[in-house]
């Protein structure tokens, strides 16, 4: 497998909708994330295997120097093939270039080592209020 990556690349909404609810565990929505990524996203990243959206990663910002991970998701027959790290690279490189002087992301317990290790977040500490 030849994968492609695309920093803001052109997807449609059913693709997307689709790799989000199986990375997710989730039921299918009928999100429009093109319109939720422009208006709110520096950028996002898709990883193509073909025509095939495999892996995405969205890149949220304050429109200053902070950028923050979120959705970043792989197709399940496609993980461990280091394709979720080559998003995060791809992601951060984009937002180094736009000027952004921090990367954030938080995560669940399962994911420290692909964070920490994989990617080479540091841990810092950081405030949560579930709303």
């Amino acid at each position: 497998m030849t994968t492609r990556y695309e920093w803001r690349g052109d997807f449609d909404n059913a693709s997307l909708n689709s790799l989000h609810a199986e990375g997710f565990g989730g039921p299918l929505g009928n999100i429009d994330w093109l319109a939720r990524l422009q208006r709110h996203s520096l950028g996002w990243v898709c990883a193509w295997d073909g025509d095939s959206l495999i892996g995405f990663v969205n890149v949220a910002w304050d429109g200053g120097v902070h950028a923050f991970v979120l959705d970043t998701v792989v197709a399940r027959r496609c993980r461990s093939q280091g394709i979720g790290a080559t998003l995060i690279a791809t992601a951060a490189q984009h937002a180094r270039t736009a000027k952004c002087e921090w990367l954030h992301v938080d995560f669940e317990e399962h994911l420290r080592s692909f964070y920490f290790d994989a990617c080479g977040f540091r841990p810092t500490d950081a405030g949560l209020i579930p709303l």
